[in-house]
């Protein structure tokens, strides 16, 4: 039986120490390519976002939505300083570190991340360094210790620095609170990864899902850290009964949504997930199965290049 670990006190909240002893986007390539020898991959894919323009939205109850440093981040400024989830590319700090400042002059004290994949958590270590405490799953920091093999992208990620490494991990739940703001993390059965979780802002009644939810366009899962199509599904099912009407929807990456954009990605898992295992139980191959379009019916929202998506999917049915 999974333990839950209790919830953190106001005293806690936004001020436990940043040394806290340690416990423990990318366009995916055509699944029809053939493979280059592994790359650098992350020092390219820096470079490549290094001038980025970040966007800033205020929300509502003192959450500011940023876009444009690789996955999307939320900020919270609460008594205490900001907490932060997702950091995004490293190579945008100066970007990232203007927005910020353009939103109050406090100090960075918690971060949290919604796995581990480098567009997300690059920037832990200079968010660590300025004062952040890093949270996330058990997962997530296993990953970040170890080379890993993103075999979609062909990349070749190694350990991260120890000063990114999350100190502060859960398993299944974990609640925050200072009185004023409460957050509700949430960790999925495999589903993008098999380190993902949610963040709900409960009085703001904003809802981050990482890359559980790809706002517009057909998503990465990766098998090489344990996704699959059918995880991902369940995943925006809970993402969906978390979430009401008036809920703000932030996904890992496109625009801020609201739970009929949620459900329609959901419906597109769903129909794509059945026609193409539809395909593969009659014998068809995967290049047949691109042929045959089985995503067509959702192309004019998803994408008009759903040949790598197809081909997660087919590895998962």
């Amino acid at each position: 039986m999974t333990r839950t670990p209790p919830a953190i006190s106001r005293r806690h909240f936004l001020t436990i120490s940043a040394a806290a002893t340690a416990v423990a986007s990318c366009s995916p390539r055509s699944v029809l390519a053939q493979q280059p020898p592994p790359q650098d991959f992350l020092t390219k894919a820096r470079a490549a976002n290094a001038t980025n323009k970040i966007t800033a939205t205020p929300l509502r109850r003192d959450v500011t939505f940023l876009r444009g440093a690789g996955g999307n981040i939320a900020v919270l400024t609460a008594k205490a300083g900001k907490l932060l989830v997702d950091s995004g590319y490293a190579s945008c700090q100066p970007q990232l570190t203007a927005a910020l400042a353009a939103i109050n002059a406090d100090p960075i004290r918690v971060l949290i991340n919604t796995h581990w994949h480098f567009d997300h958590t690059d920037g832990n270590e200079w968010m660590h360094a300025a004062g952040a405490t890093i949270w996330a799953h058990e997962n997530t920091r296993y990953r970040m210790t170890s080379t890993q093999n993103i075999v979609a992208y062909n990349a070749i990620i190694p350990p991260a620095p120890t000063g990114a490494l999350p100190t502060i991990l859960f398993n299944t739940y974990r609640s925050l609170s200072d009185g004023t703001n409460t957050l509700k993390l949430t960790h999925y059965d495999p589903a993008h990864t098999d380190t993902d979780l949610s963040v709900y802002f409960t009085e703001a009644n904003i809802l981050h899902c990482g890359d559980t939810f790809w706002n517009g366009l057909y998503p990465f899962i990766d098998y090489s850290s344990g996704g699959n199509i059918n995880g991902l599904i369940r995943a925006t099912e809970q993402n969906l009964a978390t979430a009401n009407a008036d809920t703000i929807i932030i996904p890992g990456h496109g625009p801020i949504g609201d739970k009929g954009q949620l459900t329609e990605f959901h419906d597109m898992l769903v129909g794509s997930r059945n026609n193409i295992a539809l395909l593969k139980k009659e014998g068809k191959s995967l290049d047949e199965t691109i042929a045959a379009k089985p995503t067509a019916a959702f192309g004019e929202k998803w994408g008009k290049k759903p040949e790598a998506f197809i081909g997660y999917v087919y590895q998962g049915v």
